[in-house]
């Protein structure tokens, strides 16, 4: 395993969205959040991906988030827009107009509901590499896209384009991922897309994670990642075992819903979700709670 240290770090975390009591932007919470974040233990920060409420942030609330991340961050961490969507041609026009925001890379996920064939998805994030210099993270996740990208077109990409310098992997196919890893080019990096498989896939030659509980635990992801990257096995299992009740536990309703649940538990609260997500139950907080205080995170 490599232990040279990835450009965007082996911890970032996927960012959720601060909402105020309307579900309008909550731009003024930003700062202290990514204060928070930062002091954690994270490395970069994702903003606005699946975490984050993509789908129902429209395209001039996402610049104001993406320049008000920016600005709180100061640089010190890079800021990683996510500008994919289902359609070519936005993308490319966005992703053009959010690196003028100054923004340090570029994530775009595999295009979900039209579901291309593997020639369009490869002609999908060609275009956008082509059209920006940024660099772009893939984002693999055919829970919430339907399709999967196989190793075939990661790696063709990877080899085609300097620009395109890394893949979050949340496909849960460690044989796709333990290929990736192989057979891409020399500075290309594999990142667990979900925190849970992070142990597995760095012990395969992935580099870190793109986190959602490190919106909740930063430290605590931290220092399994750290315990992998150093190859001390046996120290990072017994972290990850310790954490892992509350890695699943956040995702047993629709994601973000529970982070910012246990970010309210926590008492640093960033609003709820916007519909058609709906804030969690009195049950589910319960259990959640009940999750927290058993993981040492409350």
């Amino acid at each position: 395993m490599s232990q040279q240290t990835p450009r965007f770090g082996r911890m970032i975390v996927a960012m959720v969205t601060p909402f105020d009591e309307n579900r309008d932007l909550d731009l003024g919470r930003v700062p202290a959040f990514v204060d928070r974040l930062i002091e954690g233990g994270n490395d970069a920060i994702i903003v606005n991906g699946t975490t984050g409420e993509s789908p129902t942030v429209f395209y001039p609330q996402k610049m104001d988030l993406f320049r008000t991340v920016v600005e709180a961050t100061e640089g010190r961490v890079p800021v990683i827009a996510n500008v994919g969507d289902n359609c070519t041609a936005d993308t490319v026009q966005f992703a053009r107009d959010v690196e003028e925001l100054g923004v340090d890379g570029l994530m775009c996920v595999v295009p979900y509901y039209n579901k291309p064939p593997q020639e369009g998805l490869y002609q999908h994030f060609a275009a956008i590499a082509g059209a920006v210099e940024l660099p772009i993270i893939l984002y693999n996740i055919p829970g919430r896209c339907v399709i999967n990208m196989e190793a075939e077109t990661t790696l063709r990409l990877a080899n085609d384009f300097d620009n395109i310098v890394a893949i979050k992997e949340a496909s849960g196919k460690l044989d796709q991922i333990e290929r990736i890893i192989a057979e891409a080019p020399a500075g290309f990096d594999v990142y667990s897309g979900d925190d849970a498989a992070t142990y597995d896939i760095m012990g395969l030659g992935g580099v870190g994670v793109i986190s959602t509980i490190a919106n909740v635990a930063p430290a605590r992801m931290k220092r399994i990642v750290e315990a992998c990257a150093a190859g001390e096995r046996e120290r990072a299992h017994a972290e990850h075992m310790a954490l892992l009740p509350l890695m699943n536990g956040l995702f047993e309703t629709s994601n973000p819903i529970l982070v910012k649940e246990a970010l309210k538990l926590v008492g640093f609260p960033v609003g709820g979700v916007r519909l058609p997500l709906v804030d969690a139950t009195e049950e589910q907080s319960a259990r959640l709670r009940l999750i927290m205080e058993e993981t040492g995170v409350l």
